[in-house]
């Protein structure tokens, strides 16, 4: 059994906080609907602890706005008010920075203003699309369903980033353990050979010349080192920020074997969710494609859309344009062709969207495959090389000697 921490809300708004201890958080669930009760959070006492150790952020995260999604969607299901429904998540949250935006959501409201307005004037914290997904399930007035889908599409996006992030946890630190120890090897090891090579003069060897200039270079003129590293980086974020520069990388970063073909799914799957749950929520097709290209975040494929768009102004339908300019794999643009001649283009999207969830992961791990020998072998050629360039210093040095 485990120790779960719970917050709810009674039928008449009171809302009420404890620790339970259950299976999981469905038996924590099933419990508290079994007393009456809504629940709005279930978690472990462990994260509970972990939540008081981080530090608090200024600005909403995305899992944050997926919490807040869904906990005002399921008040909204139970029959509260909007503004009664924003009350209790003021008094139920502990972060001041998620206080403070709710607390002025809740003003703007009484004040008058929608609540799409309302989340507009939060200063960005709330992408365009979120804002115009809230705007449309008012006109419509199921806002508590349109939250509800909400929840569902930043909870895809984020398991989808959290498996490219996760998977490259593993050769990030490889690389970066393997980068410090040639490192080391350079400034701390070849060093002491260095008393055995002064007499020697011209008569080193190539490699091992180079080898004791790199290793001086990273002792002497670390400082000198770091600075180009960070002037480089500065450089380079610069010259991405220009629309034409960033055009060519992208293009460019979609040509790359593996790698090319693991962002153009994840940019499928990512675009395919977004349309999908426009469409759900009764945005029209022109509108929900402007929306969702603004979640893709390669420019070609970008660019690609705007000329799709054009055309959809023309009444030329969506796969049909998108076949033209091959934006998509040829399996999503098959699908979204049957969904549009079905009638059923939101769900159709949605199962293009779950194909190449499955296909990003998989994509992952074979690139992970290949990556990992690489990485060990790369690490393993460089230090048999320093090494290699030593030996031969040492045997020329015995061949003077005798």
């Amino acid at each position: 059994m485990t120790t779960f921490f719970y917050k709810a809300v009674k039928q008449d708004g009171e809302f009420v906080e404890g620790e339970l201890e259950a299976a999981d958080e469905a038996a924590v669930v099933r419990h508290l609907q079994g007393e009456g009760l809504i629940p709005i959070e279930t978690r472990t006492t462990k994260s509970l602890m972990a939540k008081f150790g981080r530090a608090r952020k200024r600005r909403l995260n995305q899992k944050e706005i997926g919490i807040l999604t869904r906990e005002l969607a399921t008040l909204l299901e139970a029959g509260m008010t909007l503004d009664r429904s924003l009350q209790i998540l003021v008094d139920l949250t502990d972060a001041e920075h998620v206080v403070r935006v709710v607390a002025d959501l809740q003003e703007r409201v009484r004040g008058g203003a929608t609540f799409s307005s309302a989340l507009d004037a939060q200063d960005g914290q709330f992408q365009r699309l979120y804002v115009n997904m809230v705007r449309a399930g008012e006109a419509s007035g199921a806002l508590d369903q349109v939250l509800n889908r909400l929840g569902d599409y930043l909870e895809r996006v984020a398991e989808l980033r959290q498996t490219v992030t996760s998977a490259l946890v593993y050769p990030s630190i490889l690389l970066i353990v393997a980068g410090l120890s040639v490192i080391m090897l350079l400034v701390f090891v070849v060093p002491q050979f260095t008393v055995l090579f002064d007499d020697m003069g011209e008569a080193l060897p190539l490699p091992t010349q180079i080898v004791v200039a790199t290793g001086d270079l990273f002792r002497n003129y670390w400082w000198a080192m770091l600075s180009a590293i960070a002037l480089f980086a500065v450089v380079i974020e610069r010259q991405m920020q220009k629309p034409q520069v960033r055009a060519r990388v992208d293009d460019t970063v979609l040509e790359i074997p593996l790698f090319g073909d693991l962002i153009w799914k994840m940019e499928t799957a990512r675009l395919c969710h977004t349309l999908s749950t426009l469409l759900k929520n009764g945005l029209p097709l022109m509108s929900a494609l402007t929306l969702a290209k603004e979640v893709v975040s390669n420019q070609r494929l970008s660019g690609l859309l705007n000329e799709a768009s054009d055309d959809l102004k023309h009444g030329r339908g969506l796969a049909g344009p998108l076949a033209r300019l091959q934006a998509l794999p040829d399996l999503a643009l098959q699908m979204i062709r049957v969904g549009e001649e079905s009638g059923s283009l939101d769900a159709m999207l949605a199962k293009v969207a779950n194909i190449y969830d499955r296909e990003t992961r998989v994509s992952v791990q074979r690139m992970l495959t290949l990556l990992e020998p690489i990485l060990i072998v790369g690490l393993g050629i460089i230090v048999a090389g320093i090494i290699m360039s030593i030996l031969m210093a040492i045997l020329g040095a015995n061949e003077l000697v005798f």
